[in-house]
């Protein structure tokens, strides 16, 4: 566990087993990136959405990561397959390799992630874009 707070992805309904995952920005190693959430077999697993083979996202279109037999996530890319329970490589070019794993908690019907000292909340944007000022209100919680 993290000295950080846990950051809210999104309700639990959200994510079908087997269907449609929820992309979310993080701060990977010091650059932009996003991790994702499935639900496989009654569980949510959390990655960071990036191949084990070559360093690109993994969804098909936007939130697809399951391939067609819903058993594997797949890179759109090159087809390399990972067991969604554990991020191991199945098949493919990412042979050897591994995704990212993400901690997640899922309580009260919503699931949030885990920073670490790896991957952390995006910055955010502190300026207000008209003015190039701080925004009013930015450091009040």
């Amino acid at each position: 566990m993290s000295d950080t707070e846990d950051v809210y992805i999104c309700e639990s309904a959200a994510v079908e087993d087997g269907g449609m995952g929820v992309r979310f920005p993080v701060r990977a190693f010091g650059a932009d990136a996003t991790g994702f959430v499935v639900r496989y077999r009654g569980a949510v697993y959390a990655y960071l959405n990036r191949c084990a083979h070559v360093p690109i996202e993994l969804d098909w279109s936007k939130g697809e990561f399951f391939e067609s037999s819903k058993l594997y996530l797949m890179c759109s890319t090159h087809g390399a397959i990972y067991v969604p329970e554990t991020g191991a490589c199945a098949g493919g070019p990412c042979r050897g390799g591994k995704l990212r794993p993400i901690a997640l908690r899922e309580t009260g019907d919503r699931i949030y992630w885990q920073p670490d000292q790896y991957i952390r909340p995006p910055v955010q944007d502190l300026t207000d874009s008209r003015t190039g000022s701080p925004s009013p209100g930015i450091y009040e919680r």
